[in-house]
């Protein structure tokens, strides 16, 4: 799981729920209508604007970036180097009886190609492609979050909007007005919070996810594409080794070169 995602999350919550405590109740922010009005009118909204397929594949796309955890490029370095000596020592067709043992379909799609013996430039154009692709599916799911951001504060001005006219409708009781004016502010509340806590957050993070993967896949087609022009494993973590971070880097030499 991502913790700092998480953490955020609850530190952000917490610090709103504080915030609320110490100037009065947390009853007095509780208005069904508004949360009907700000939730479900945004939602309203997105599926209005995307395909229902892609509006789950944006909301499915949360749970997995919870659930994956930060992005270690350093094992998938390690791995091209062991299948890099493989080629070496055996041959490019040796390394046929590693692909059961490979997770990653991208990696194992790249590496069967050249076990047969695919010519560069189709291995180079079809792993590209499936880059882009990867990365435009992405983007869908991003702009979903980011519609959703823009949506929710919309929403809530709405709520406020509706309350005002409510107000103003009956305005033969003044001692009513604080109040109602408080329960039309409310929605700005929970749009501006849904907003900025969670849905802008959320498709940030995606973003920097989408941008971690590409780099990692990138970093995959040019350990293929070394592998098979026959480079010497030394010679593909060279090139490996520019996509990695310089922390990355220093965590690959030998404990004793450090000392």
């Amino acid at each position: 799981m991502d913790i700092g995602t998480l953490i955020g999350f609850v530190f952000g919550s917490g610090i709103v729920l504080y915030s609320i405590l110490l100037g009065g109740s947390l009853t007095a922010f509780i208005d069904i209508p508004s949360v009907y009005c700000t939730c479900g009118g945004s939602f309203a909204a997105i599926i209005m604007s995307y395909p229902l397929p892609k509006v789950k594949a944006g909301l499915t796309s949360i749970k997995k970036l919870l659930n994956a955890g930060s992005l270690d490029m350093t094992p998938w370095y390690q791995t091209l180097i062991d299948l890099a000596t493989v080629a070496r020592r055996d041959g490019i067709l040796a390394l046929e009886d590693r692909l059961e043992g490979i997770k990653d379909e991208f990696l194992r799609r790249g590496l069967q190609m050249l076990v047969d013996g695919s010519p560069a430039e189709t291995v180079t154009q079809i792993l590209e492609m499936e880059i882009e692709n990867m990365e435009a599916r992405h983007v869908s799911a991003q702009a979903i979050w980011k519609s959703w951001s823009t949506a929710a504060p919309s929403f809530g001005m709405i709520g406020t909007l509706i309350g005002l006219v409510q107000m103003l409708k009956n305005m033969s009781d003044p001692s009513q007005i604080g109040a109602g004016m408080a329960v039309a502010l409310i929605t700005t509340f929970y749009g501006a919070v849904m907003a900025n806590l969670f849905f802008t957050p959320m498709q940030i993070r995606l973003e920097q996810r989408t941008a971690e993967e590409v780099q990692l896949k990138k970093m995959l087609l040019a350990g293929i594409l070394s592998i098979q022009s026959g480079d010497s494993p030394r010679v593909v973590g060279d090139k490996l080794q520019v996509y990695l971070t310089p922390q990355a880097r220093l965590s690959l030499v030998p404990a004793e070169k450090k000392g």
